[in-house]
């Protein structure tokens, strides 16, 4: 798989800018219907993005109509023919955010290992994987009149990859189990009152607004502390609440001793906005 900085892409595109990585689905013909040349990827602008210091927030959007329409269509046909599920995953497929807990060490969870906020911004319909990879970004904004479904009942499948556990603890059991069981179609302002999306803005701002957004959380919050509290959200999903509660406290001193602590002080003190060092992973 190429590097994604070396160019021959071609189902992605990276770019970066004001401390903000934008990783945008490119196929936009097929309203970015997910391949295993996609999925290769996207890993690896995550891989990327996760370790370059300088980069403080991800942004996840798709190309042209669509945000990502679920599994390409020749592949489902491809998966019926032969009875069974082939990824087409090369050998070398990078693992973004592995590592971090085993919990995370799977297709899509491991966006919980990545140290960064992950924000989904919403252009399209998003259906099946598509679905399920905006649910693993940390935060999603839509376009009004995007349309949404888990699409897997209407095919015969099996909720997939950890939807079943995840999307309970996004918007409650009885609207996930709608959800699920249905796989209906639903739009963006029903998925923001679900609780699904963070704001629903016209499609020519989504852009802005997601961007505004991620700037926001460049610019004035503490990189150490975005990746410990992304961290420590996704883990108490294992932890009893003591163990969340003992968790945090092992981690109060050693980021109390640290340079992003003493510069929100002084901040608060002299009334001016802080200036945070870049993340060291």
């Amino acid at each position: 798989m190429n590097d994604p900085g070396a160019g021959g892409l071609e189902a992605t595109r990276y770019s970066v800018a004001d401390g903000v990585a934008t990783i945008t689905l490119h196929r936009p013909e097929r309203l970015n219907a997910w391949t295993a040349t996609m999925n290769a990827e996207y890993r690896l602008h995550l891989q990327r993005a996760a370790e370059d210091s300088a980069i403080r927030v991800i942004v996840v959007t798709g190309s042209g109509r669509g945000f990502c329409a679920g599994a390409e269509s020749e592949d489902l046909a491809g998966h019926a023919e032969r009875g069974s599920y082939d990824s087409g995953a090369p050998e070398d497929l990078a693992t973004p955010g592995y590592g971090v807990r085993p919990e995370f060490d799977a297709e899509l969870a491991y966006h919980f290992g990545i140290p960064k906020p992950i924000l989904a911004a919403i252009n399209g319909p998003v259906a099946g994987i598509g679905f399920a990879l905006s649910c693993y970004c940390d935060l999603r904004f839509a376009a009004r009149g995007a349309k949404f479904t888990t699409a897997h009942a209407r095919l015969g499948l099996p909720a997939a990859f950890g939807l079943a556990w995840l999307l309970p603890k996004l918007i409650g059991l009885p609207r996930a189990l709608d959800l699920l069981l249905s796989s209906r179609t639903f739009e963006a302002d029903e998925a923001h009152a679900l609780g699904l999306v963070t704001a629903v803005v016209e499609g020519e701002s989504l852009l802005d607004t997601t961007y505004d957004y991620a700037r926001m959380l460049a610019t004035t919050v503490s990189p150490a502390s975005m990746a410990t509290s992304k961290r420590q959200i996704y883990e108490a999903f294992h932890l009893s609440a003591a163990e969340s509660v003992r968790a945090a406290e092992a981690l109060l001193d050693p980021m109390m001793a640290g340079l992003d602590y003493r510069e929100g002080v002084a901040a608060l003190r002299e009334k001016r906005a802080p200036v945070f060092g870049d993340l060291v992973t």
